[in-house]
């Protein structure tokens, strides 16, 4: 004990040090030196002893740490460092909680005992798909966040059933064209690079236009052929997403996702993410807002009930039950584009309603693949930005980021964040099972009603040569050997 005591001084002895050389290096003006009338030969040589004092004290301390210490002493010391680190990602660092395609929604005790990427297999292969509609509607879809496109950085990037390579230029505006160089078919993502605003092919080293994708160089001639380009996107970085505009019929943007002031500005301030992979046609999950009778069912239980829908019902959870009131809207006139789900939350336990876990939340369904859900409560308001991207027919890339007040501490919107995945975990047990029912069988009621009106509100992102599954599989040619 005594040993560990020492050690213990001697690192705060050593912290001190830092702190007060630092300090003193501050405080240090040329007024206070020509009031000192000391020579700056002399300062110098006082800085070089006074580190050198330093780096020996360390090298002293550390010396002592390996002759005093036993393995228990050098094992709390680092299970308390680990600790430290932990309890800083929780309180400060932004969340990011990632869930592949095999790890939520499937159960594993009808395939004997496989494991969970060989079930989500056999899922995908067993499962009917049912009649789906196309597969890839129309409207702006995030390709990348904002925050993980770096000046200079080139992203490879599958979605929509392109193939993509998404860069940023060195004046920090963001581009996306088509992966695929027109000269030998170099794929421009892999080991591409970014000059100005264009990014050159590691093969040859021709460079594209960001903007237009047409090509501005190449080393070894100065005759470049008209037709030397690659397709470029639509390309709008809004609310924490790089997003490009995508359309069957190449019809340019016909209306554009509102901008969170709060975001940018900075008034609100990224607190986290989470990013699911969700075995279901797209339509599956905008028409969950819509579909108000699943409330009650999926999302009463309490958080701590889990995700697995076998045992979140379990009675150990009577106590307590989320309650929601809700309704969905499409918008007219210029937001046709839009609708709208309301969403008041409250908790109940012991029968006892807590009025301080009140949540007021508008989710606006932006197009096919974007939702701007806002939230207000007595702790925080914020907003979740909602991304649902298809990166094959049948697979979902959706991703959640929370944005919250500056002032507020982290750890209440990465918890609303933490809430939020929990639910959408619960869903991803029905839609990685499900299949698509183009033509249900619906009740006669309110919340049956309201599924067929979102559906023909989804239906207007849809047009003559949007790709099915079926066009799908004709035109695309694989060597699956």
């Amino acid at each position: 004990m005594a040993k560990t005591t020492r050690i213990v001084k001697m690192t705060i002895k050593t912290i001190l040090w830092i702190l007060l050389i630092n300090l003193a290096g501050m405080m240090v003006s040329a007024s206070v030196l020509e009031n000192l009338k000391v020579p700056l030969l002399e300062v110098g040589e006082l800085w070089l002893t006074a580190t050198q004092d330093l780096l020996n004290g360390m090298k002293n301390g550390i010396t002592t740490l390996i002759h005093d210490c036993s393995i228990w002493s050098y094992i709390g010391i680092v299970a308390l460092a680990y600790l430290v680190y932990k309890v800083y990602l929780l309180l400060f660092a932004p969340m990011n909680r990632v869930r592949l395609l095999h790890e939520v929604g499937y159960c594993d005790d009808s395939y004997h005992k496989q494991s969970a990427k060989d079930v989500c297999n056999t899922v995908k292969k067993q499962r009917r798909v049912g009649d789906c509609p196309p597969c890839y509607p129309n409207g702006w879809f995030a390709v990348i966040d904002s925050h993980d496109l770096k000046v200079g950085a080139v992203k490879n990037v599958s979605c929509l059933g392109l193939n993509l390579a998404v860069f940023r230029g060195e004046d920090g505006r963001a581009h996306v064209v088509d992966a695929y160089c027109p000269h030998l078919g170099a794929h421009l993502a892999v080991g591409g690079t970014v000059v100005g605003d264009c990014i050159q092919c590691p093969f040859h080293g021709w460079e594209f236009n960001g903007d237009t994708g047409k090509c501005t160089r190449i080393p070894t001639t100065n005759k470049i052929p008209d037709v030397a380009r690659v397709k470029a996107y639509n390309t709008l970085e809004l609310n924490g997403y790089v997003n490009i505009w995508h359309h069957a019929e190449g019809s340019d943007p016909t209306w554009t996702p509102p901008e969170f002031e709060e975001i940018t500005n900075g008034t609100w301030k990224y607190r986290g993410r989470t990013e699911h992979y969700v075995n279901a046609h797209i339509e599956e999950v905008p028409e969950n807002g819509a579909d108000l009778a699943h409330l009650p069912l999926i999302h009463q239980p309490l958080i701590v009930a889990g995700v697995d829908l076998r045992y979140c019902y379990s009675k150990i959870w009577n106590f307590g039950q989320h309650k929601w009131i809700a309704n969905w809207e499409q918008e007219s006139g210029p937001d046709f584009h839009i609708g709208t789900l309301t969403l008041q939350h409250s908790l109940r336990l012991f029968g006892i309603k807590l009025s301080m876990l009140d949540i007021k939340v508008a989710a606006r369904q932006i197009g096919p693949g974007l939702v701007y859900m806002t939230f207000n409560s007595m702790f925080a308001r914020g907003a979740f930005v909602h991304s649902l991207t298809p990166v094959e027919p049948l697979v979902q890339r959706m991703i959640h980021q929370v944005w919250c007040e500056w002032y507020i501490p982290p750890i209440i919107p990465k918890f609303f964040l933490f809430g939020e995945a929990m639910m959408i975990e619960r869903d991803m047990m029905i839609w990685n099972n499900k299949q698509y029912n183009g033509r249900p069988v619906l009740a006669k009621s309110k919340e049956d009603a309201l599924i067929q009106k979102h559906r023909r509100w989804y239906s207007q992102f849809y047009s003559e040569n949007s790709p099915t599954i079926e066009s799908i599989a004709k035109s695309k040619a694989t060597l699956d050997w």
